[in-house]
């Protein structure tokens, strides 16, 4: 009896490797893109000076002339700004009401 030579086969591949391959590349990619590259404009890169101090908030409570409302006046006493927000029942919103510099109001002069 003569044996026959099986033909020699290459071994298989996986298939789908090759687009998983692309794709883990692909990801790396997009990671490598979103973490070295531009900063957002919020963001400082490097230490610098702050445009605006970060606030210290004082809410009080209380009654407006106008309505029955009442209302929240919230003092920044760091940047010396007030801003007063009322609550609207129906909508089930707080919409301002009014805003003030403080610090402006305190240089302002007098008429006496």
């Amino acid at each position: 009896m003569a044996q026959t030579e099986s033909p020699r086969t290459r071994p298989s591949r996986r298939p789908g490797l090759t687009p998983l391959i692309a794709l883990n590349a692909a990801l790396v990619g997009g990671l490598a893109f979103v973490e070295f590259g531009p900063l957002a404009q919020a963001q400082p890169g490097e230490p610098r000076e702050v445009a605006r101090p970060r606030g210290e908030y004082t809410l009080v409570g209380g009654k407006i002339q106008t309505g029955n409302s009442d209302a929240v006046y919230i003092i920044d006493s760091v940047n010396q700004e007030m801003i007063v927000l009322r609550w609207e029942d129906g909508r089930n919103i707080l919409s301002g009401i009014g805003y003030r510099d403080l610090d402006a109001d305190s240089k302002a002069r007098t008429r006496r």
